[in-house]
């Protein structure tokens, strides 16, 4: 979903994109192209598509955005690639992998766009100035000639964009929260709404917001955007209404509970793992 919801706003800029895909997603991209909801209008713009990246075939960039899980796998299947700068967009808490399979190519960055996909038809999203928008960085907080570039192909694709100069504090501090929404899972899927919205359920988030915040400032790392900091300043109590709250809009519902996040699973898991493993050692 996201990559098709970045190829549908570049391409719609005049980009040459390609998208690479899959089975049954690339047969649909080559026999209807990209479909897209519009207000209500189901439209559809032609995209390049490859089943397979040439190691000869060179991109300005190449965007990974699959899931945390999933990204060594995404990598190693183009590390032979030439092109220069591969940009991943996803959660992590650390590089370390990533680099080894495909070196100083590697721009982190978090993506400010997404979706759903219903019957093959993107019903797209995009981050705005009061949402966050795509989020990426040097590893060394440099700004780059690349940097600079993909600023300005995000710019011309008219979506919000910040340059981190620490991405990896970035990245730790969103895995903080984003690792206590296993609290929502169940063996064979998610609670259900009245569940997640009651004291039980929200107080083992509240503790575990502040335990881990808790625990990326004690491995000396700064929790970024200040946001994110204050959540670890707050009272549990505080914690559970905002997240009773959130609870209450229908899009924050589907983001946290519905089959998007069915699908998270394995990613949250995981990183929930990494990130006790990572900082646990680091303290």
């Amino acid at each position: 979903m996201i990559g098709s919801t970045y190829a549908l706003r570049f391409a719609q800029s005049g980009f040459d994109v390609t998208l690479l895909a899959r089975g049954k997603r690339l047969d649909a991209l080559q026999k209807n192209g990209l479909r897209y909801n519009d207000h209500g209008e189901i439209k559809q713009i032609s995209v390049k598509t490859i089943e397979k990246l040439e190691d000869d075939d060179i991109y300005d960039f190449i965007f990974v955005p699959v899931r945390y899980d999933q990204a060594e796998s995404a990598l190693s299947a183009i590390k032979n690639n030439q092109s220069q700068t591969i940009v991943t967009l996803t959660n992590t808490i650390g590089y370390e992998p990533w680099l080894e399979i495909v070196g100083d190519r590697l721009l982190p960055g978090f993506p400010g766009a997404g979706g759903d996909m219903k019957e093959e038809v993107l019903y797209a999203q995009f981050g705005s100035e009061k949402h966050q928008g795509t989020i990426f960085g040097e590893m060394n907080g440099q700004t780059s000639e690349r940097v600079k570039e993909l600023a300005k192909v995000l710019e011309t694709a008219g979506l919000h964009y910040e340059v981190q100069d620490n991405i990896y504090a970035f990245h730790v501090s969103h895995a903080a929260l984003a690792v206590v929404n296993k609290h929502f899972y169940t063996d064979d899927g998610m609670v259900d709404l009245e569940t997640a919205r009651s004291e039980s359920s929200l107080s083992k988030i509240a503790a575990d917001i502040k335990q881990n915040l808790r625990l990326v400032e004690q491995a000396g790392i700064p929790v970024i955007p200040p946001e994110t900091k204050s959540m670890g300043e707050w009272s549990e109590q505080d914690i559970i209404t905002k997240y009773q709250q959130m609870l209450s809009n229908d899009f924050i519902i589907d983001v946290k509970l519905g089959d998007h996040a069915v699908s998270q699973k394995a990613e949250i898991l995981l990183l929930d793992q990494k990130f006790h493993e990572k900082l646990s050692v680091r303290r």
